[in-house]
């Protein structure tokens, strides 16, 4: 009897030294991939060079220590945004300003020429709007959104629109800081699915066409509003190929050229990469090769060069079209 009990003993002790295993291992994986973003399967990390169009033809330093967001405005500057200021640039790189700023900035606006009002910084901290003029002058704080996370935010001629990753949704803005409206509650009559997120990463720009493009990141495309919030179409494929989006949650970033081509980043793997119009695949600006970093945030400027925000070398890298390469794609119609 006493030999059975110790054998008996003796395995619960291994079950539950086997069982802790487990749990560890199992804890490990979890807290390693808290979102559920390894996929079965990986992309190709080398990309083609005969697919990337795109040169690297300068780099901007920032003396920060935490770089957040990436704009281009009216007149070619660019304003940088970043630990409690917003850094000003000439279009070569020379720094022009600093604009302090009292919170952290998660993300940053600049008003265009045909704005209501064209010397306005829209400046989002986690849960509220800030706007200051382009010379730095406090302008407005607007009312707080209760348990927000602000991750992009686009002026229109009059609207501002504002994305809310923690609430799942875009708030519509008057110039004046008055919300407006919401766009993205999901609405199975307007086939409005709903915005699913499941990280920080939200992000939406106006197109030259007058609609307002928004990533939905689990569903792993970019879709098109109206200022009213009607889902007029989107594009995007999942797909570890150079042409589609990988892992969970992509892009992360996007930015929209003048003749309405789009140009992302994803994480997962370091590659910039251009489309066209209507979603479909043209070249790739930079992959892992030329991307020591997961891409920040993306600009493009009146030259069509593409500006890159690398948040590990705190620099702005700008990226121009390669004439030895194949002219890019650019819709007219």
């Amino acid at each position: 009897m006493k030999t059975r009990t110790a054998v008996t003993t003796t395995e619960v002790i291994v079950a539950t030294l086997i069982l802790v295993a487990v749990v560890v291992a199992v804890a490990a994986l979890i807290f390693s991939d808290p979102w559920g973003e390894r996929p079965l399967s990986h992309p190709d990390r080398d990309v083609d060079p005969a697919l990337v169009h795109y040169r690297q033809t300068r780099e901007i330093p920032v003396d920060m220590q935490y770089v957040s967001a990436l704009a281009v405005g009216p007149t070619g500057d660019i304003y940088v945004a970043g630990d409690r200021a917003i850094h000003v640039f000439a279009p070569d790189g020379t720094k022009r300003d600093d604009i302090d700023l009292d919170e952290e900035p998660t993300c940053l606006a600049v008003a265009g020429a045909n704005h209501a009002k064209p010397d306005r910084l829209y400046v989002a901290m986690r849960q509220h709007v800030e706007v200051v003029t382009t010379d730095g002058r406090p302008v407005a704080k607007w009312e707080t959104i209760a348990k927000a996370n602000v991750t992009s935010i686009a002026a229109a001629d009059e609207d501002i629109f504002v994305a809310d990753a923690a609430n799942k949704i875009v708030w519509r803005y008057a110039p004046d800081g008055t919300i407006q409206g919401r766009i993205g509650d999901p609405d199975k009559k307007k086939h409005v699915p709903g915005f699913v997120i499941t990280t920080p990463f939200f992000d939406l720009a106006m197109a030259p066409d007058g609609l307002l493009r928004v990533v939905n990141p689990r569903l792993l495309r970019i879709e098109a509003y109206t200022i009213d919030g009607d889902l007029e179409g989107h594009w995007g494929t999942a797909s570890p190929d150079v042409d589609g989006f990988y892992g969970c949650c992509n892009p992360i970033h996007f930015a929209i050229f003048s003749d309405g081509r789009f140009v992302t980043a994803e994480k997962g793997v370091q590659r910039i990469k251009i489309y066209d119009k209507q979603g479909q695949f043209d070249c790739v600006v930079a992959g892992p090769e030329q991307m020591t970093a997961q891409a920040g945030d993306l600009a493009v400027d009146h030259n069509d060069r593409v500006l890159a925000l690398d948040p590990i070398a705190r620099c702005v890298r700008i990226f121009e079209y390669d004439s030895d390469k194949s002219t890019p794609q650019t819709d007219k119609d």
